[in-house]
C-alpha cells in the first residue's frame, strides 16, 4: 500500500513539473533556485567583496559622469568608442543622452558580471549559472530593446512616420496566428521538402520503425568502390545535408563518383517512449550498415556522423571494433561530441534537477518536443535569437528573408523519452562514453579501439558542440590517422560549407599515430587558416582513402529486404 501511494504522489509531481515547464521554457526552476541561494548566502557573507564592487562601481561612474558633463558643458568630443557590442555600433549611439544611456547600462552590467564571479564559496557549476542568468536579465533592459532609449528606433519611427511600427505589429499579429495554429514560420513555405529542397535523385532501399535508407542515384559512369553512408541526428531531419541544389552536401559527393547512402530518422510519438539508445544503435545505424553491406558487398563503408549521429555512430564503431567487424574504411564526425566533460555553456542547463525536470516533462508526454528544447537555446543566445529578433521585426517592421537552412531549422523533431533520458545521464552528467565506462551487451566499449581514420570537422561559433570539446577526441582515441578541420560558422552554417561561398575559412591538420598530441590553443596558433571550404580537402580525403580503381555503381537496392520502396525523400521525413 506504501509503495502505490509512493508510486502516486511521485507522479503527480511529475504532473505539476510538467505543468511547470510550458512557463519556464523547460528550463529547471529548482535547478535556477539552487544556483540563486549558492549564490545569494556566499555573497552576504562577504562583505569585502560587496565594498570592492560598490567602489569599483562608484568609481567608474564618477569617471562616466565627468566625461559626460565636459562633453555636454564644454563641448569636448565623446571620447571613441572601445566597445565592441554590436548593439550599440551604431553612430546614432554616440549622441548624448544615448551615449550615457548604454554607458551606464554596460557599467551596470559589468558590475553584476563581477558580482556573480569568483565568489567565494560558490560551486563553479552555480557560479557559471549565476553569471550567465544575470546576463540574460540584465539583456531584458538593454536600453536598444526599447523604443524611447534607442536612437534608431527613434530616427526610423520619425523618417518613416510611424509606418515601421504599424508593419511591425502585423509582423506580431502574423506570428502569432501561425505559432497557434502550428505554422512554420513566413517565408518557409517557399522551401517544400521533395521540391525546392531535399531534391537529389535517390530511393528508399529500407525501411522499419526507426528510418528509412536513401540510396541516391549515381551521376557519372564510374564510382569510387567504396560507399558514403551519413548519419544525421535524430534532432533534426536528415535534408540539411541536402538543402538546395546549390548547397546539397549529399549532391556534391554523389557528383564527384560517390555512393551515397543516407538515414531519415522516424519523428517519434508517445508510443516510442521506451525506445533507447541501443535501438538507435541496433535498429538504426547497424541496420543501415548491414544495408549497405548488402547492396555493395564486399566493399568496406565510409561512415560519416552528423552532431547526435555522430555519438551514436561513434559508440557503433568502437562497438564493432570491439567485436571485431571490419567493414569500416573511415569514420567522419560532423559537430560531434564524444566527450562531454567541456560541452559548452550548455552545460549550465545540464545537472542532476535539470535532468529530472526534463524527465518529468518526458514522462507526461512520452517524448521530447524541440520546440521545447528551443528555450534554451534562446536563452544561450537571446541577443541573436530573440532580442534582435524583436527589434528587426516588430519595431523596424523588416524581416530577414527566409533561406533554405533558416526554414530546415523550423522543421522540428521529437526525441523519445527513454534515449535521451539515457543521452543526458550516460553521456552529459556520467561522461561514460570517453571514460570507458559506456556498456553494449554488457561490456565496456572503449573510442580507442577505433583503428579506422578518422576525419572530424568542428566549427569555432558552435554553442552546441564547441569545438575544444570536439577536439579532446584526440586524447582517448588511436586511429591509424586523425584529421581535424576547424573551419568558420556555427552548428549547422558551418557544416553547410559549399565551394561556391567564397567567405568561408578553415584550419586542417593531420595527426598520425605515434605523433606528439598538441592541446587545442596551441593547434590553433600553429595551424594557418585557409579560404574556402572544406568539403574539397574532405571529398579529397575520401579519394586518397578510397580503392584506387573506380567501378560501375550498384544497383539500387538489392534483393526483397532491400529493394526500391519509393522515391526519395522518403515518408518519413514529411512527419509532423
Amino acid at each position: 500500500m506504501t509503495n502505490y501511494l509512493f508510486k502516486g504522489m511521485a507522479s503527480v509531481d511529475r504532473f505539476i513539473h510538467a505543468r511547470q515547464a510550458k512557463f519556464t521554457m523547460s528550463i529547471s526552476p529548482a535547478a535556477m533556485m539552487l544556483a540563486y541561494l549558492d549564490w545569494l548566502v556566499n555573497i552576504l557573507n562577504s562583505p569585502g567583496k560587496q565594498l570592492l564592487l560598490l567602489e569599483e562601481f562608484n568609481n567608474s561612474l564618477q569617471r562616466l559622469i565627468g566625461n559626460t558633463a565636459q562633453e555636454i558643458f564644454y563641448g569636448r568630443p565623446p571620447e571613441e568608442a572601445k566597445d565592441t557590442d554590436p548593439r550599440f555600433r551604431a553612430k546614432e549611439w554616440q549622441l548624448w543622452p544615448f551615449n550615457f544611456m548604454y554607458k551606464y547600462f554596460l557599467l551596470y552590467e559589468k558590475m553584476w558580471q563581477s558580482a556573480t564571479t569568483d565568489t567565494p564559496g560558490v560551486s563553479k557549476h552555480h557560479q557559471n549559472v549565476m553569471s550567465f542568468m544575470g546576463r540574460q536579465l540584465l539583456d531584458m533592459f538593454s536600453p536598444s530593446n526599447f523604443l524611447f532609449t534607442n536612437p534608431v528606433l527613434i530616427r526610423t519611427t520619425m523618417e518613416q512616420g510611424g509606418a515601421n511600427l504599424i508593419q511591425g505589429w502585423q509582423n506580431f499579429c502574423e506570428d502569432q496566428i501561425r505559432r497557434l495554429a502550428g505554422m512554420r514560420p513566413v517565408g518557409a513555405e517557399n522551401y517544400q521538402v521533395g521540391k525546392q529542397v531535399a531534391v537529389t535523385p535517390g530511393k528508399v532501399v529500407f525501411r522499419n520503425r526507426l528510418l528509412e535508407l536513401i540510396q541516391y542515384t549515381p551521376t557519372t559512369e564510374k564510382v569510387y568502390a567504396e560507399p558514403v553512408l551519413i548519419v544525421p541526428a535524430w534532432i533534426m531531419k536528415y535534408y540539411i545535408l541536402d538543402l538546395s541544389p546549390h548547397n546539397s552536401l549529399v549532391k556534391f559527393l554523389v557528383d564527384r563518383g560517390h555512393t551515397v547512402f543516407i538515414i531519415s530518422w522516424k519523428n517519434p510519438r508517445s508510443d516510442y517512449r521506451q525506445t533507447d539508445l541501443e535501438d538507435y544503435r541496433v535498429e538504426g545505424v547497424m541496420a543501415a550498415i548491414d544495408a549497405v553491406s548488402a547492396i555493395v558487398p564486399g566493399r568496406q563503408i565510409h561512415t560519416v556522423g552528423y552532431c547526435l549521429g555522430g555519438t551514436i555512430l561513434s559508440i557503433a564503431a568502437a562497438t564493432m571494433a570491439r567485436d571485431d567487424d571490419q567493414r569500416l574504411r573511415s569514420m567522419t564526425l560532423f559537430a560531434a561530441q564524444t566527450d562531454f566533460e567541456e560541452a559548452g555553456e550548455l552545460m549550465l542547463f545540464i545537472d542532476e534537477n535539470q535532468v529530472n525536470f526534463l524527465e518529468d516533462i518526458m514522462w507526461d508526454q512520452g517524448y521530447l518536443d524541440a520546440k521545447q528544447m528551443a528555450g534554451a537555446f534562446q536563452v544561450l543566445r537571446s541577443n541573436d535569437l530573440f532580442w534582435s529578433q524583436i527589434i528587426r521585426d516588430y519595431f523596424m517592421g523588416t524581416r530577414l528573408p527566409m533561406n533554405d537552412l533558416m526554414a530546415w531549422n523550423a522543421d522540428t523533431t521529437r526525441m523519445p523519452y527513454r534515449m535521451h533520458s539515457e543521452y543526458l545521464r550516460k553521456l552529459f552528467l556520467n561522461n561514460d562514453l570517453s571514460e570507458g565506462r559506456y556498456k553494449v551487451g554488457g561490456r565496456e566499449i572503449t573510442i580507442r579501439d577505433i583503428c579506422a581514420p578518422v576525419f572530424i570537422v568542428s566549427t569555432i561559433q558552435d554553442h552546441v558542440a564547441p569545438w575544444r570539446s570536439v577536439y579532446k577526441f584526440n586524447l582517448y582515441s588511436n586511429p591509424v590517422e586523425l584529421t581535424f578541420v576547424l573551419c568558420s560558422g556555427g552548428h549547422n552554417a558551418g557544416i553547410i560549407s559549399e565551394p561556391a561561398n567564397t567567405k568561408r575559412t578553415y584550419r586542417i591538420s593531420t595527426r598520425r599515430r605515434g605523433d606528439k598530441y598538441i592541446d587545442p590553443d596551441t593547434w590553433l596558433d600553429e595551424t594557418p587558416e585557409q579560404r574556402g571550404s572544406w568539403w574539397i580537402p574532405w571529398q579529397e580525403w575520401l579519394v586518397n582513402h578510397s580503392s584506387p580503381e573506380q567501378v560501375d555503381p550498384p544497383s539500387m537496392g538489392a534483393g526483397k529486404l532491400y529493394r526500391v520502396r519509393m522515391d526519395a525523400p522518403g515518408s518519413y521525413v514529411f512527419e509532423e
